[in-house]
């Protein structure tokens, strides 16, 4: 069993109950998630992922992802960043643009970045780049169509050029090429066990931002990592990795975690996730927006805990949840945060989960997709 690693995946929540009262909310924001990465670059995290989405109010400010990146790439050390994701569909970001971004941010980062891909939040996001698409699945057929000629810019002196359907560029040299050895590791965001299987099968990492409690993916994790064995990968090395995430909230004790959660508003988060991914099944408890989920209690947020739908407790309540994700076999666990957590807990959460978690548990100094890239 590989050691778990530890990552953070950030997006640019600005939520409505802070914007009200505050006219700088989304400035401050999108600069305090900076901030958490950076801590949690000191604080040993592996991994930083940043979204991609554009139109989501509240849920996700964080459009243009790979100017944040870079400046990160300046403000870290050792952390990888990743796009979670770069959206590569034509009408969204022409492909060509996409593998130039990729392969500069892999020089600002000296080699320290993770290029994940994905087709959109849903029909909010995706309807404004494609107006009139009345089937979501259209987005798969763009991805699929793309995502293999990505490796061949990254390598090819000249890129051989490509006639799609979609999009088309004759024969030309693409610069800059990735920094090091091949290129980054490749990532999908799935949400499906049918999305885990297809990454597996192409060799992609999963970047897994949809999930359900540790038993109910044991089975979805286990079909991965047999069906990645047999894989015809698209690019120069197989990335046999998936990214889960959850939240998380560490303080000194349980009891003031669970205060921290029920003040956190995480109903209202929750809700937002059912209000823009509505190609996500929706569960029977969650109300059609704009009505909301209750807010959580104490009650709430202890079942949340037992359910293991949130990490939340004292340094070793936390590294027990944390060790479930590593028995079922994922290989990277990466908090979502914030959800409405203030700056001061957040910050709390990092370096309690850096000095109490992450030692105990990711024993190799080496990121594994470092190990995959330097191996080809």
């Amino acid at each position: 069993m590989n050691p778990l690693e530890f990552g953070l995946f950030v997006q640019g929540y600005v939520p409505e109950a802070r914007s009200k009262v505050d006219p700088e909310a989304e400035h401050k924001s999108l600069i305090e998630e900076t901030e958490y990465v950076i801590q949690a670059d000191k604080s040993g995290f592996k991994y930083a992922w940043a979204s991609e989405h554009h139109f989501l109010e509240e849920y996700s400010h964080l459009s243009a992802n790979e100017v944040f990146l870079a400046y990160l790439a300046h403000a870290t050390e050792r952390i990888h960043l990743g796009s979670g994701i770069f959206n590569p569909l034509a009408p969204v970001n022409h492909p060509v643009k996409v593998a130039e971004k990729v392969a500069m941010l892999d020089h600002l980062s000296k080699g320290r970045f993770e290029f994940g891909t994905g087709r959109g939040a849903g029909s909010h996001e995706i309807l404004g780049f494609l107006p009139g698409i009345t089937d979501m699945n259209h987005t798969k057929e763009i991805w699929e169509e793309t995502i293999a000629e990505f490796p061949k810019m990254f390598l090819q002196e000249e890129y051989e050029g490509f006639q799609g359907k979609h999009w088309s560029l004759p024969p030309r040299k693409i610069f800059p090429k990735p920094y090091g050895k091949a290129h980054p590791a490749m990532w999908y965001a799935a949400g499906s066990p049918s999305s885990y299987a297809m990454a597996a099968k192409k060799g992609l990492g999963v970047l897994g931002f949809s999930v359900q409690k540790v038993s109910d993916m044991e089975w979805v994790l286990e079909q991965y990592k047999t069906a990645v064995q047999e894989a015809k990968a698209i690019g120069a090395f197989v990335n046999d990795n998936v990214m889960v995430t959850s939240t998380a909230i560490c303080a000194e004790t349980h009891d003031k975690a669970v205060e921290i959660a029920v003040n956190a508003n995480m109903n209202r988060f929750q809700s937002l996730v059912f209000r823009y991914h509505d190609t996500f099944p929706r569960p029977e408890a969650i109300p059609q927006w704009p009505e909301t989920l209750p807010e959580y209690n104490a009650e709430i947020i202890e079942l949340l805990i037992a359910e293991e739908l949130l990490i939340c407790g004292d340094p070793s309540e936390v590294r027990a949840q944390c060790k479930r994700w590593e028995q079922a076999g994922a290989d990277q666990l990466s908090f979502g945060l914030p959800t409405g957590v203030s700056y001061e807990d957040t910050m709390t959460t990092i370096k309690l989960i850096g000095e109490h978690v992450i030692p105990h548990i990711d024993t190799d100094p080496v990121h594994r997709t470092t190990r995959f890239r330097q191996a080809v």
